[in-house]
Order: structure tokens, then sequence, then C-alpha cells
């Protein structure tokens, strides 16, 4: 079981560590292969019946694209020895930290939290991959609220170097910088947010840029293409090196008060959901996973479009490798 005294700069090894996660849908399934690369033996447990036919096969997949981007230092059946997918819970008995990756229907993460809860060590960390409700709710569903946070990957789990830790109202900050220790083990660059927040820290900034896109776009003042143009090719040649506030410092801040004071005031504030948006889900529109979306998509065009992120995203990962923050020169004022 973990120490939860063992503070973030202590290190923490992932070979020593049981790992369980319930669900094994597509992002559950990329979690477990994240975790597998670490070193984590895992215990998957599959709470619907059609997770427990595909979940296997969609691992090796995962695996397989691993070893195609050169992520793997050993064959595919040594990472899946390691694997076991099951459906009972009582085999978290001997985790030292449960992730929790089902759908986002609060009563059905309730139902699993008290069947986890029922089954784990009183001192296994409790986790959730929730990138919508709240931390501070989800605690309700556990006996001690302390060893419970949220863990929130980005798609796919083993290429991103991504990872959101959220703290509830109850949460102990000792089993916070536990779990941020070692996700420096999984190859992440985590965050920890100390206070739960609606949407956290990556949502609420998205969250925003979708409220001005879709403001520009309705307004008539830009298309949709334009809008995507200049965000790829203005924010996306820089993002993964420098983040907000260091491009802010390459800049240069001595005009960013006038900006930001004339600026702001322009911005759209709405909370309505934007009509084209509220179109999409009417109509039942999923993007290219059924080839209807904001854009028009053939089915093959969907198809291509997915080949090109998962080819993108590996060589993302590889780029983004090569300059890992702790290793560029910073040190934070105040």
């Amino acid at each position: 079981m973990p120490n939860r005294n063992q503070g973030m700069d202590e290190k923490v090894n992932p070979h020593n560590i049981k790992v369980g996660v319930v669900g094994i849908g597509l992002m559950g399934s990329s979690i477990i292969v994240a975790l597998l690369m670490a070193g984590h033996h895992v215990i998957a447990i599959a709470p619907l019946p059609d997770d427990k036919v595909l979940g296997p096969a969609r691992v090796k997949d995962d695996l397989t694209r691993c070893a195609q981007s050169g992520l793997l230092e050993g064959a595919i059946d040594h990472y899946l020895d390691r694997l076991t997918i099951a459906g009972d819970y009582g085999m978290l008995a001997s985790c030292s930290l449960v992730l929790e990756c089902v759908i986002e229907q609060l009563a059905i993460k309730e139902s699993v939290f008290k069947q986890i809860s029922a089954h784990v060590d009183t001192a296994a960390i409790i986790g959730s991959n929730t990138s919508a409700i709240p931390i501070s709710t989800l605690q309700q569903f556990v006996p001690d609220p302390g060893r419970f946070l949220g863990i929130h990957w980005a798609e796919p789990a083993y290429l991103t170097r991504f990872l959101e830790i959220t703290c509830g109202r109850q949460t102990d900050i000792t089993t916070a910088e536990w779990v941020m220790s070692l996700a420096h083990g999984w190859g992440k660059e985590p965050t920890l947010l100390r206070k739960d927040i609606r949407g956290f820290i990556t949502n609420r900034l998205m969250y925003a840029v979708y409220r001005e896109i879709f403001s520009l776009l309705e307004s008539g003042k830009a298309s949709l293409d334009d809008v995507d143009k200049a965000f790829r090719y203005d924010a996306g040649s820089w993002m993964t090196l420098m983040g907000i506030f260091r491009r802010m410092d390459y800049l240069g801040l001595q005009d960013y008060a006038d900006i930001l004071r004339t600026t702001f005031p322009q911005l759209s504030t709405t909370d309505e959901v934007p009509a084209v948006m509220q179109e999409m889900v009417d109509s039942n529109a999923r993007g290219v996973q059924n080839a209807r979306g904001l854009y028009a998509y053939t089915d093959e065009e969907a198809r291509q479009w997915e080949e090109a992120f998962a080819h993108f995203n590996r060589e993302i990962y590889h780029l983004s490798l090569q300059y890992p923050s702790h290793q560029l020169p910073s040190k934070k004022q105040g």
C-alpha cells in the first residue's frame, strides 16, 4: 500500500505498485497501456460484458501502436503478462491505487465507487478520470474522502504528456503529492489543482476558447476554417514548448496591460449553448466518429483524419520529450 508521507521529491517505483483500472473502453484501455509501459502490474475490471470481450483486443491494439512508435522496451507479451482482466471487484484488494474510467454519469460512478470501496485496502488511493464531474461531489461515494482525487488523462494516454491531478474539498494533500510523484514515472508533466473547480484547468481554458470561436462564427466575423487555421498555425506552433505565461514572457510584457484592458470588454460572455452546436447534438452528429460534424466528411476522409491524428500524436510525443519543462531554465517569481 502507498505511503502517503512519501513526498513528491522521493522516487516512487511503479514496478512495486499494483494499480487497478475500472472500465476498459477506449480511454480505459489507453490508460492501462500507459500504466503497463511504466512498469505497473494492472488489474483491469470490466463492469460491462462488452468490455470484458473487447477490452483485451483494445489493449493489444494500443500496445501494437506503441511498438510501432518505438515506445516499448520489450515484446508486447512482456506487457500483457502484467495485466489481469476480470469482472470481479474483489481482484482489486491488492491494489495500491485504483482508477475509475467509466461513463460520465453520476449514478453509474456512484455504483462503481461503492464497489471499489468495498474491496480495496483502507490505505489504497482511489482516483477518477472524470473531466466534468466535480471531485468534491464524487468524494461522497467513498468512506475515506481524503484518499480520493481526480486523475484526468488525455487520449491517447500512452502518447500524451498531459495529466491533471485535482483535489476535492476533503483530499489529503499528501495523497495528491504521492500521485504527482508517481505520475512522473508515467512519463507525464502533471499539474496539481489544489482546489476543486468546475472543468478543472485544461477544460476551463478550452471552454473559454470555444465560447469565443463560436461567437466569431455566429456573428459572421470569421469562418470555421479561418478560426481553425488561426488557432492551428499561431498557438499550435508554440504551445507544446512554451505554454501561455512563458509565451507572454517571450514576447515581452510591456504592452499586455493596454491590450487586455481594451480587448477583454470585446470578448463574448454568453452563457448560452451556441445554436450550431445544439444543431449538431440534435442531429446526432459525432464528428469523425460517424462522418457528420461541423465539417463535412466522407467515411474515407473521417478515417484519414483519425490516422493523421494518431501519426501526429506519435510525432509530437517524441518532440515534447526533447524539451521537458524541468530541464528548461526558469524560476517562478515570488
